[in-house]
């Protein structure tokens, strides 16, 4: 008979997940994991800070459609993880954070860093427990798999006492990967999306976050193709159909949202990003909403069709269901007010002088971009500019907070990315703002050898928050706002990466290409135009 500690039964459980890596800062509560990890082969990146390690399981999940885990040591630990979980749940990332706790034989006497931690999750995890006994890790963890895969992927907090993960007990069964259930459309709902669809002259599909989980890219680009339906894409389904694809568009969707007659939402919640379904959009359009989350089902508006089911198999249907039928004389219309604000986004892009503008910047950094390119958007305005600009190829080429807005992912995120696929250039566009939250992490990156490439875009500022507190208040009440020119290219040297500080927009690309060769992390410092945005009406409003 064998025996495992605690530590070692985790370890052979994310194994057979197929869980290789644990992002993790360490702590003494948590080395019977360390052990385990050592023993199966699974990469431990330690990180400076576990909000960082929560980050980069939140990417490591979404770029593997698997789990991704983050394990921190208790009390201040944990406490430092909650924001990249709070991040994940709104991302619908199914991200595991397992959290070292004082011995359950001491609990209540005020043990060192002891605190009631899965209270403190349950209110943004899909679920948050103990685990009270070492033979119960297996059948606990496996569980923690299953909530955080199905339905609406999300982050599970596990909690493990250091008695727990210390005792020794009869090495438990393994047991098999856990796969996401796959639900199939009902037949009653298929054929009211069909005879919606067949009706309508100006249907338009937003394809959200659900078609990259689901693996459903093939599937939407031969609907695309079959009927001309237009194609915006939202969240993770940014890239599910290529951005140069006849029947994608970024640019006209409002537009398109006020004229269409019937819209097909897949995945995407009716949030701020959609204007919650009703500034901008027709009243009169049907609605065919297709979810894996039944409370996101009529939220904001109501739908003439609500689905739970896979966004594949919902494609493939309508595919075969709608033979025959095209909506050339539509795509034909909007493409001609995609091509109108295409040309004004070209003339932004040529914008000369010094400091850079946000829209010269981003096409130079677009000119660097090709297939083999994954990038990460860290930042507000600046990222704002560079993702109307860069034309995505595929699904998982770009990775951003996600709808909570939380800055300082950009390293995180990349080296995740970069451990993951060391054949990709990984490329962070950042900020000087959130450059500060974890840009320590370039430390990470250099310990690890992971040669991530970040380009900062400085305004000396909080670019996207003080143009509308300008705007409001005047320029004189504009507090809080500014920061330092500084030189951030010589903060990721003086941690042993490459820099450059690059003051003209034609001097953007050769200084990219360079940093990628250098085979080091490294960081360009770009200077740019604090009124950049607003000299281009592009501003981005703060949301409230």
């Amino acid at each position: 008979m064998s025996f495992w500690h605690g530590g070692e039964i985790v370890a052979r459980i994310l194994k057979a997940q197929g869980v290789n890596t644990l992002y993790t800062l360490c702590g003494g509560h948590i080395a019977p994991i360390y052990d385990g990890c050592l023993n199966n082969a699974i990469s431990l990146i330690d990180f400076r800070h576990e909000q960082a390690a929560a980050h980069a399981a939140d990417a490591h999940a979404r770029l593997t459609r698997n789990i991704g885990v983050a394990l921190v040591t208790a009390g201040p630990g944990v406490t430092d993880a909650v924001t990249g979980v709070a991040n994940a749940y709104q991302a619908r990332s199914p991200m595991i954070l397992l959290g070292g706790a004082a011995p359950l034989k001491t609990k209540g006497m005020g043990a060192l860093q002891e605190m009631p931690q899965t209270d403190m999750f349950r209110s943004f995890t899909k679920a948050s427990f103990t685990v009270e006994r070492t033979e119960d890790i297996a059948l606990q963890l496996r569980r923690a798999f299953e909530i955080a895969l199905h339905g609406r992927p999300g982050p599970v907090f596990v909690e493990l006492p250091f008695d727990v993960l210390f005792n020794a007990v009869d090495a438990p069964e393994v047991g098999e990967a856990i796969r996401p259930e796959s639900a199939d459309p009902a037949l009653d709902d298929l054929r009211a999306m069909f005879a919606i669809l067949r009706e309508a002259r100006k249907p338009v599909i937003i394809a959200g976050t659900q078609v990259y989980w689901d693996d459903a890219h093939t599937a939407l680009r031969t609907l695309a193709d079959q009927t001309g339906i237009p194609v915006f894409t939202n969240g993770a389904g940014r890239g599910t159909l290529p951005m140069d694809h006849p029947q994608c568009f970024k640019s006209a969707r409002s537009a398109a949202t006020r004229e269409a007659d019937a819209i097909v939402l897949i995945g995407t919640p009716l949030d701020f990003r959609l204007k919650y379904g009703r500034e901008d959009w027709n009243p009169a359009a049907r609605l065919i909403q297709v979810e894996n989350d039944p409370a996101e089902l009529n939220h904001n508006r109501q739908a003439d069709v609500a689905i739970c089911a896979n966004a594949r198999h919902v494609l493939e249907a309508l595919a075969e269901g709608l033979q025959g039928i095209r909506y050339d004389d539509w795509l034909k219309a909007l493409r001609t007010k995609e091509d109108q604000k295409d040309a004004q986004l070209k003339q932004w892009t040529e914008i000369d002088g010094a400091p850079i503008n946000h829209f010269r910047f981003a096409a130079q950094v677009a000119a660097a971009v090709d297939e083999e390119t994954l990038i990460i958007g860290d930042g507000g305005d600046i990222v704002s500019a560079c993702a109307k600009v860069i034309t995505l190829t595929h699904p998982a080429q770009w990775l951003d907070p996600g709808p909570l807005g939380c800055l300082g992912v950009g390293a995180p995120f990349a080296i995740a990315a970069k451990h993951l696929f060391p054949e990709k250039k990984v490329l962070i566009i950042s900020g000087d703002g959130s450059f500060g939250l974890n840009g320590f992490e370039f430390d990470t990156a250099v310990r690890f050898k992971l040669p991530i490439v970040c380009i900062v875009g400085n305004d000396a500022g909080w670019g996207q928050i003080r143009t509308p507190q300008k705007n409001m208040m005047g320029a004189d009440r504009a507090v809080a706002t500014s920061l330092a020119a500084t030189r951030y290219d010589r903060v990721v040297e003086a941690l042993g990466g490459y820099g450059e500080h690059v003051e003209r927009a034609e001097d953007i690309l050769p200084a990219l290409r360079r940093a990628f060769a250098s085979g080091k992390p490294a960081c360009l410092n770009v200077p740019i135009d604090p009124d950049g945005m607003v000299k281009t009406g592009a501003s981005t409003p703060y949301i409230v």
